[in-house]
């Protein structure tokens, strides 16, 4: 078989793991994304608090999704080597570490929120960003132990029922939205307060419901740990998980810290800036989803073949993950291209921010290619569990090209929130390519 067929082949049965992992990761961007556009319609101070205080959470979200990435990567090879006693093994270990990080995280962004006044944003979004806060920060454990439960079941081969709880959640959380931010049902209008509120009931339905669907599996149920075994822990599996988490959530932490930094520079322009960009970012957030979840998948599946003994694989399915990527991708910067002041208007009515919006979004569009190459490419690499150059190529992008160039551009040279976003792009182009050659080397010697 050529290697052009042996690729195709692959990727149709990367694309079918891919498929409802997409659809999973677009409900959860969807509960952002709605949050976003319902908010728009409060008034701009309420939608640049909540792009402020998504910013922030999203620095330590990240960080713990980072550290919890090791579930399915060695769920998957577990699987892939016929061992299911090991894939209970890392299960009860990623469900203890989610439980530990999410309560410390959640405890220092209560703390964090007594010191928002130094980081110099407008007065009035630091006046309404509580208790709005401290309610997405208590959110961060059935997100984490959802987080965990999911990987474990999609690892496992059975991706579709997370998806379709996770977009129940969504329409859960926009019918509380509705309830919440503006008043209905008797509940008085808590405006950005609702919306917080929403999001932490909706995700702790969400993590309770699926993990009783678990339960109710034959095949998964004596998998699960029991009352007295969350704690049971050994070392060399602590050791294993945190050596692929910690530079998993430092390649995270160096991307997103670089879009939270994006964000304070443009809280300094002022709060139309703020609150287009968090429109801008919204929508390349949606698209980013679709090679997420690919990126996942494709991490999946490299690590089972490698567990099987497959290697002469590996090449075929992240090329065919990388040429997905490319076509879907180029798709979306289409369509934020062209359809820039349609999508802003679709989020707010205020005119400022719905007039800056589509030139961010232009900018969005440019990147999208990048965007995609570079977590695909570093999703990969996590499935061949090869974190320590990528955690290297990835602070170099975010940290020596990205934000400097954003900062330059942005307000030496002049040109704003656009110049802000370029630099941002000049940022991921860098990180697409330094990832893909990584994978090409890797595997050139298998």
């Amino acid at each position: 078989m050529t290697f052009l067929r042996t690729t195709l082949a692959e990727l149709r049965s990367t694309s079918a793991l891919a498929l409802p992992m997409v659809a999973g990761q677009l409900s959860q961007i969807l509960m952002g994304v709605t949050d976003s556009a319902m908010l728009g319609h409060v008034g701009r101070v309420p939608l640049a608090a909540s792009a402020f205080a998504g910013t922030v959470f999203g620095l330590f979200f990240i960080a713990g999704t980072g550290l919890l990435v090791p579930v399915s990567v060695l769920v998957a090879r577990a699987r892939g080597s016929g061992r299911l006693d090991e894939c209970a093994q890392w299960l009860r270990h990623g469900l203890a570490l989610a439980a530990v990080v999410s309560v410390f995280e959640a405890l220092a962004l209560c703390a964090l929120s007594t010191h928002f006044g130094r980081l110099g944003q407008p007065p009035e979004v630091i006046a309404a960003v509580n208790p709005f806060f401290v309610i997405i920060a208590c959110s961060l454990v059935p997100a984490f132990l959802f987080q965990v439960l999911r990987q474990f079941s999609e690892a496992l081969g059975r991706p579709w029922p997370p998806m379709f709880i996770l977009f129940l959640g969504v329409g859960l959380n926009v019918l509380l939205n509705w309830i919440f931010i503006f008043g209905h049902l008797g509940m008085p209008a808590l405006g950005l307060t609702g919306s917080g509120c929403s999001t932490l009931l909706a995700r702790l339905l969400s993590m309770t419901a699926l993990w009783f669907w678990l339960r109710r599996q034959s095949g998964i149920r004596a998998l699960l740990p029991r009352a007295g075994e969350l704690f049971a822990l050994s070392r060399s599996h602590l050791r294993a998980m945190l050596k692929i988490g910690v530079p998993a959530a430092g390649q995270l932490l160096f991307e997103v810290g670089a879009f939270a930094a994006a964000a304070l520079m443009m809280g300094c322009v002022g709060t139309v800036p703020l609150a287009a960009h968090q429109i801008a970012l919204s929508c390349a957030s949606f698209t980013f989803m679709f090679p997420l979840g690919l990126s996942m998948a494709a991490s999946m599946r490299l690590s089972q073949a490698l567990g099987e003994g497959r290697r002469e694989a590996l090449r075929p399915i992240g090329f065919g993950a990388y040429g997905l990527g490319t076509i879907l991708m180029g798709t979306f910067g289409i369509v934020l291209a062209t359809g820039g002041g349609l999508i802003a208007r679709g989020f707010t009515s205020d005119p400022e921010v719905a007039g800056l919006a589509p030139r961010l979004l232009l900018v969005a569009a440019i990147m999208q290619v990048f965007d995609g190459a570079q977590v695909v490419g570093a999703g990969m690499l996590r499935g061949l569990s090869d974190v320590k150059i990528p955690t290297v190529i990835t602070f170099i992008a975010y940290w020596l090209v990205a934000l400097p160039s954003a900062y330059l551009l942005g307000f030496p040279l002049h040109l704003g929130p656009a110049g802000i976003w370029a630099g941002l792009a000049a940022g991921l182009a860098c990180a697409a390519l330094l990832l893909a050659r990584r994978f090409a080397q890797l595997t050139a010697r298998v």
